[in-house]
């Protein structure tokens, strides 16, 4: 799959899943999760007040705490919608790479890099919030399944070795995850100074044949 599908996709998830947003009546709880993200792109998860995010909706402070009893339960909610849109954008991006079991794996990575370049509030809220999944049940529920689309797919990659010599699938997922995060965060993201000749993309995929190699999962290049 392609980056611009990945984007696309992405943009399908979002219209599909999620109301639009702005205050209505009956959809406070949405529009306060759309003002915290507006807030966390512009100053990040600790630069804003309960009280800002609820004028960042258009209502007053009070009406927040009907939802929320403080800005880090806003935080984890927003974390939550995200974790949704993301799992499903990873089981698309999962299903798209069939039935090649490498296709599968290379496309939940780029499927990554394509939600933090779309999402940038929902990405920060579940990955440098400091927010733990297990805040809450049904947190931990959605991250862990998203999650668990990259592990599925590393496990068919897997299963052509021998099970002795095998790589325990949740390794080298998560190994492929921190990657997938670091290219984020150094490469595709405009931090200062941390400029690449190549698009995030590409070093992921680089990064990715390179470690699969090394363990043995897919045939080196002749």
């Amino acid at each position: 799959m392609r980056w611009a599908a990945l984007i696309l996709i992405s943009q399908e998830v979002r219209t599909s899943g999620m109301p639009k947003r702005g205050y209505h009546h009956g959809n406070l709880r949405t529009a306060l999760i759309d003002g915290c993200l507006t807030l966390i792109e512009k100053r990040g998860p600790t630069g804003f007040t309960l009280s800002e995010a609820a004028r960042e909706a258009g209502v007053t402070p009070a009406a927040v705490y009907r939802h929320f009893e403080g800005r880090e339960d806003l935080i984890a909610a927003a974390a939550q919608q995200g974790y949704e849109m993301f799992g499903d954008l990873m089981e698309h991006a999962y299903n798209d790479g069939q039935p090649s079991a490498l296709s599968a794996f290379e496309a939940t990575g780029r499927a990554y890099l394509a939600f933090a370049n779309k999402y940038p509030g929902y990405y920060i809220a579940m990955f440098e919030s400091g927010i733990s999944i297990n805040r809450t049940p049904e947190l931990h529920s959605v991250a862990t399944h998203a999650m668990g689309v990259l592990e599925k797919a590393a496990t068919e990659l897997s299963q052509h070795i021998p099970a002795e010599k095998r790589p325990p699938p949740q390794m080298f997922s998560a190994h492929i995850w921190a990657m997938s995060h670091g290219v984020v965060e150094l490469f595709a993201r405009s931090n200062p100074g941390t400029k690449s000749p190549f698009p995030p993309e590409d070093l992921l995929e680089t990064g990715i044949g390179i470690y699969l190699r090394g363990l043995g999962l897919i045939e080196p290049d002749s």
